[in-house]
């Protein structure tokens, strides 16, 4: 019987490249399927300190919905640096203006606040349309179903 516990290296790590469409999927459930294959983990060989998730090609960006009033509500706060450089925008002019950023947000935000979460998030890629230049890494389309 083997007892030595199983530890992933970096040069055992196996990507797989996922494209998933955004078109009428609800935003927050659309971000924590994608956070999860970008983590990880729903591998078996998951490990919390290594970043071994997949790649995931979001499409149709544009085309996200939202339940509620939370295209009025709900606000993006960045601060410039700069005395009295708050700006808050909400999700409708976001939308309107940078319709990727809204999914990018809700993503990065549910991804760890590290230095490993910035490594992972650079394997996320996010489109407004269908049309998206990553034919070259054949990936596979992942179904989100829809509630």
């Amino acid at each position: 019987m083997n007892t030595k516990t199983f530890v992933l290296k970096e040069k055992d790590i196996q990507r797989k490249t996922h494209l998933v469409d955004a078109k009428g999927q609800i935003l927050g459930r659309l971000a924590t399927r994608v956070a999860t294959l970008l983590m990880g983990k729903h591998k078996p060989e998951y490990t919390p300190f290594l970043d071994c998730g997949d790649q995931v090609i979001v499409i149709n960006a544009r085309d996200i919905r939202v339940s509620g009033r939370k295209t009025k509500q709900k606000t993006y706060t960045h601060y410039t640096g700069y005395p009295g450089g708050i700006r808050i925008e909400t999700l409708e002019t976001l939308m309107a203006e940078k319709p990727t950023e809204a999914v990018f947000e809700a993503i990065r935000k549910m991804l760890p606040h590290t230095k490993l979460g910035d490594k992972i998030l650079r394997h996320l890629r996010v489109y407004p349309g269908a049309e998206h230049g990553q034919a070259a890494q054949k990936p596979v389309l992942l179904e989100i179903p829809q509630k």
